[in-house]
């Protein structure tokens, strides 16, 4: 989609801090991190949101938290912990409309969240 900001990431019109990327997903750091890490993982393919997702995207959500653990190896969480975060809806905090994954740490996390 040409008007969202993660799909002009993907298309590298829009620059990002590349942490991982493959063939199916992009892992960049958040602008406004919220923890020391704050890391975002995203499909190439444009999706919503979480409740949008039908059966054929399972090995897609499955190799998003493949790419989760990842990055939580390469930004050198995996000793200390990390947190996985993912928003969906306004209600639930979603500002972009494209599915993605928040992966924090580097400080302890509260709970509960929000």
């Amino acid at each position: 989609m040409s008007d969202c900001l993660f799909c002009n990431i993907v298309g590298k019109k829009i620059p990002a801090k590349i942490v991982y990327e493959d063939e199916q997903v992009v892992a960049f750091d958040d602008i406004h991190p919220q923890a020391p890490v704050h890391t975002l993982v995203i499909p190439k393919k444009h999706m919503v949101a979480i409740q949008d997702c039908v059966e054929s995207d399972q090995a897609l959500l499955g190799h998003l938290l493949l790419a989760c653990s990842k990055v939580v190896k390469v930004k050198g969480l995996s000793e200390s912990g990390s947190r996985i975060v993912v928003n969906t809806g306004r209600d639930g905090g979603q500002t972009v409309f494209h599915v993605h994954l928040h992966v924090m740490g580097g400080r302890q996390m509260g709970w509960p969240p929000g």
